[in-house]
């Protein structure tokens, strides 16, 4: 009852700036970075992973980050051949590359498909240059475009990615710049509202009073407009900050969110592994530097290491199944439990038109998505 999917995340912690809303493990660096002894402590903690994992067929690989695009493409080779050798890799296996889209990364875009990345998820994050300088991104709008239309005749599957609910954003600004990247797409957009997360610029900004986004009422109605457009251009929510054609589905972030196995290498990456009903997740030391050295000593960097129960997996399935549409199997949420869900919360919450049961699935409905965190601490109760 579990994923067959495997996954591999390969995290570049590296950036040219930090942006100011921006809470995940990237790093500036002042002084050249050595690419390639990064690229090398990533191959041997892959080796490690291997270990734990074996048996297992690779489905996906995603290099995140910081920005996995200031990475040399022979660098990526370097890790991908590694992959390759370590674990079998499916024919059809999806190889995903996050690309900030200035002008000197888009020249590598030719070198990464040579590589083997066939899906390339482009951050232009917002067609509006006020906004773009706003949120610390190093493009103008018209970078960004040409950055997406080069890798469209590059990679086979692409990805439009924008943030909205910005600062000052209201509800026709919005229109007018989501159509506009509608117009533009390849079959797949992530699309996130701006969250303010704790140890961000924008955090402390908020805080003093000098940031103000928009309110609740506004940003429903942005999140709103989002799915009756996409719905329009053939993207279906297939996650709830995620829109694709059919077949153009994230198929790494859907073995996330199906609660699969992944194994994450470099700084800062999470696992999950299992080996049948036993599941361990594992973390790695944030800073680069420290991470490369314990990697060099000890042959990974590895901080944390933790066995997980079932009664804690089934929280965990939750959370992330019910973020896509399909839901989760209620049946694997039993045997995860050992109990299964409360039928009278799942009731209440079907009463209210915020759940729906089919086939032995339980999934949120459109009307009960934006408070998807609400329903989760109910069912969770």
């Amino acid at each position: 009852m579990t994923s067959s999917d495997f996954g591999i995340y390969i995290h570049w912690p590296f950036c040219k700036a930090k942006c100011p809303y921006c809470d995940f493990n990237s790093h500036v660096r002042h002084d050249v970075v050595d690419h390639m002894s990064f690229a090398g402590a990533i191959v041997q903690e892959l080796k490690w992973l291997q270990l734990k994992s074996k048996g297992k067929q690779v489905t996906s690989i995603f290099f995140g980050g910081g920005t996995p695009s200031l990475m040399p493409p022979a660098a990526v080779d370097m890790v991908l051949q590694s992959i390759a050798s370590l674990w079998t890799v499916s024919e059809t296996a999806e190889i995903t590359l996050e690309a900030n889209p200035t002008s000197v990364e888009a020249e590598n875009f030719r070198g990464y498909r040579a590589a083997g990345v066939n899906r390339v998820s482009v951050g232009v994050q917002s067609l509006v240059e006020e906004d773009l300088k706003a949120l610390g991104r190093q493009h103008t709008p018209d970078e960004a475009l040409k950055a997406f239309r080069l890798a469209t005749k590059i990679f086979p599957r692409v990805s439009f990615d924008l943030i909205y609910a910005r600062p000052r954003q209201d509800y026709k600004m919005w229109i007018k710049e989501l159509s506009q990247a509608l117009s533009e797409q390849e079959g797949h957009m992530s699309l996130y509202q701006l969250t303010i997360e704790p140890e961000t610029r924008y955090f402390d900004l908020q805080a003093a009073g000098s940031l103000v986004i928009p309110d609740d009422d506004t940003a429903a109605a942005l999140y709103d407009i989002t799915q009756e457009l996409t719905d329009k251009h053939g993207l279906a929510a297939y996650e709830i900050s995620n829109h694709a054609a059919a077949g153009h589905e994230s198929l790494h972030n859907l073995t996330y969110w199906r609660y699969g196995d992944y194994a994450g290498a470099g700084p800062g990456a999470h696992s999950r592994l299992s080996d049948g009903k036993h599941r361990l997740a594992l973390s790695t030391e944030k800073h680069p530097e420290t991470w490369r050295q314990l990697v060099n000593t000890q042959g990974h960097g590895f901080i944390e290491q933790t066995p997980l129960a079932e009664s804690e997996q089934a929280p965990e399935y939750l959370l992330m199944g019910l973020r896509i549409t399909e839901g989760i199997e209620l049946a694997r949420y039993e045997e995860l439990a050992g109990a299964p869900l409360d039928r009278f919360k799942i009731a209440g919450l079907e009463g209210l038109g915020f759940v729906t049961q089919a086939q032995g699935r339980l999934m949120a409905t459109p009307r009960g998505r934006p408070i998807l965190n609400a329903i989760i601490r109910e069912l969770n109760g």
